[in-house]
């Protein structure tokens, strides 16, 4: 979603471990020399514990694809839940021994593992066991690594073990009926933590391997990253991804303190759940899920998806928004990316509310508790012409009886200025209170809010203060739930016709087929590069509603004031 508009290839704090993001500080520099320590020498175990999160998996990873000897053959154990017989076996399968067929017994397994060991061995092979999550072993299965440690020749063990676990492991490794075991332990090494220092430079050092190539993150950033994670990189990773989704929500080309803060509110649950979390995004899963299951590809040959267009973001010279009117269908697949588009100019300013000497922040902490989603969702159905009704279940089920839809997500005022519905934003206030409003009008850059059904007009830079991007909106579908590459619907014609009459480069004959050919996501391919939202192929709610945004109409809310005089 916010890779364009930082200029990143990629997301650089995904928490999958991958050693090309491997940061290399003191400690996790120690911890792999005693790693490597392990499946050079021979003889014994070697044990890496350590907090979660601490990068001992991308570690292990690391030293598999890059460190490890031509002549290693290594068998990993990563769901170590087993019993002793089962453990022997993955053993087995890991090194590709031909095991006797259930049930089989200790003997066999340990009997064809030592000749494997032995044949290795004679061949100047060295044959490593690597166990993560080893805190997990049961008592008898931790005993049976210990008899592994018993296959040897005359001058060496056969097998190296390098067991990696939790903390808890330390302590499981004490126990006095395991001292055997830990005596045999020759190397130890304790994973902490990052220093203040070592984090701020593991964040730069992830965005520079994902393209960065200004600073991103302020220093008051930096030290909140910090604070908030205490040095854990998985946690500094999880900060930092929702961070750069902030800022991006704001439109903000660098993550300061305050953004770090809301995003680990949002994480950590200080923040109420917005209408989004709570109405909209379980419909949103569930399309995905649909999305999933359509597996249509088949009928004709994928076309490779193309990334979005680089990071042109938003234009500091302003141009004239897409066009607006009906709307669409229900979910396509999760966005990876959200429109990025340059905001309009006002071209008949008006003001639809009363100036205010209050500023936002004031007028939300006197509201209080009554800016809440319910009379939000009262206030948009209302714009649509319908009545809401609280007691009748959730409003994006009452939203489907009307022939209406939900539509949530993360996104920027591009992607509202591009979706052009009214919307509901959650602002969160100086003391943290969330309060959900509705977006009724962007006139330039003003924007006109309904808090509590009171109007009032705010620049659209104080609203951006107070704002994390979530929003949801109601929309009209014109077409099928999903519109998805090989299916056949009818509105794949409806698709056909309105990408021609918005522009002819759109134009997919026949215009009256519902079937969804690779001509067809060519098409819808050109349609979302043009508007700067994920190029995918898909035909799902935001590249509809977009749609009907551009095929113009008088009869639906809109957002845009400014394009109402040319409609």
């Amino acid at each position: 979603m916010y890779t364009s508009f930082f200029g990143l290839t990629e997301k650089p704090f995904s928490i999958t471990p991958d050693p090309r993001y491997l940061f290399m500080s003191e400690r996790h520099g120690e911890a792999l020399a005693h790693l490597v320590y392990g499946v050079t020498e021979s003889g014994g175990f070697i044990q890496l514990t350590g907090e979660v999160g601490t990068g001992k998996t991308t570690l292990v990873r690391t030293l598999l694809l890059n460190r490890m000897p031509d002549n290693a053959d290594v068998a990993v154990v990563l769901n170590p839940q087993l019993s002793a017989l089962e453990f022997l076996a993955t053993i087995c399968e890991e090194l590709g021994i031909d095991i006797p067929g259930e049930p089989y017994s200790s003997k066999a397994l340990i009997d064809r593992l030592n000749q494997y060991l032995l044949d290795a061995h004679s061949e100047g092979r060295r044959t490593i066991l690597v166990v993560d999550e080893a805190q997990n072993l049961a008592r008898d299965v931790l005993e049976q690594v210990r008899l592994l440690t018993n296959l040897e020749t005359s001058k060496q063990k056969l097998l190296q073990i390098i067991l990696i676990g939790q903390p808890e492991l330390r302590e499981l490794l004490a126990r006095t009926d395991l001292r055997q075991l830990a005596q045999r332990i020759t190397g130890r090494y304790h994973l902490e933590p990052l220093s203040r220092e070592e984090a701020a430079a593991y964040i730069e050092h992830r965005l520079k391997v994902a393209g960065a190539l200004g600073e991103v993150f302020d220093g008051g950033a930096k030290r909140a990253v910090y604070r908030h994670s205490e040095g854990v990189p998985r946690l500094i990773n999880v900060v930092c991804d929702r961070a750069l989704l902030g800022a991006y929500a704001k439109e903000s080309r660098q993550v300061t303190r305050r953004i770090v803060q809301r995003a680990a509110d949002e994480i950590t649950g200080k923040a109420e759940r917005s209408p989004v979390e709570r109405w909209v995004l379980p419909g949103a899963v569930a399309a995905a899920a649909l999305l999933a299951a359509a597996g249509a590809w088949q009928y004709f040959d994928r076309p490779i998806p193309e990334p979005p267009a680089p990071a042109a973001a938003v234009a500091e010279a302003p141009a004239p928004a897409p066009e607006p009117v009906a709307a669409a269908s229900t979910a396509e697949p999760p966005p990876e990316a959200t429109a990025v588009a340059a905001e309009a100019p006002a071209e008949e300013p008006t003001v639809a509310a009363e100036p205010t000497t209050e500023t936002l922040d004031e007028q939300l902490r006197l509201a209080g508790d009554v800016t809440f989603s319910e009379g939000a969702f009262a206030t948009l159905f209302e714009l649509w012409g319908a009545d809401y009704d609280a007691n009748r279940g959730d409003p994006c089920t009452q939203a489907l009886d009307i022939g209406l839809a939900c539509h949530g997500e993360r996104g920027s005022w591009a992607s509202l200025r591009l979706l052009d519905r009214p919307a509901i934003l959650t602002l969160t206030d100086s003391a943290g209170s969330r309060h959900d409003v509705v977006l009724t009008a962007l006139n330039g850059q003003v924007a006109e809010l309904s808090i509590a059904g009171v109007a009032v007009s705010h620049p659209v830079e104080d609203v951006t203060e107070l704002w994390f991007g979530e929003f949801a909106l109601l929309w009209k579908p014109e077409a099928a739930p999903l519109l998805t590459p090989g299916t056949s619907d009818p509105g794949v014609a409806w698709l056909r016709r309105s990408l021609a009459d918005i522009d002819g480069r759109y134009r997919a004959d026949p215009l009256d087929s519902e079937m969804y050919d690779s001509c067809l996501v060519n098409r819808v391919r050109e349609f979302q590069r043009d508007h700067r939202i994920v190029v995918d192929g898909y035909a799902g709610r935001q590249t509809q509603i977009i749609i009907n945004s551009q095929l113009g109409g008088a009869d639906r809310p809109r957002l845009v004031t400014s394009r109402l005089a040319r409609d």
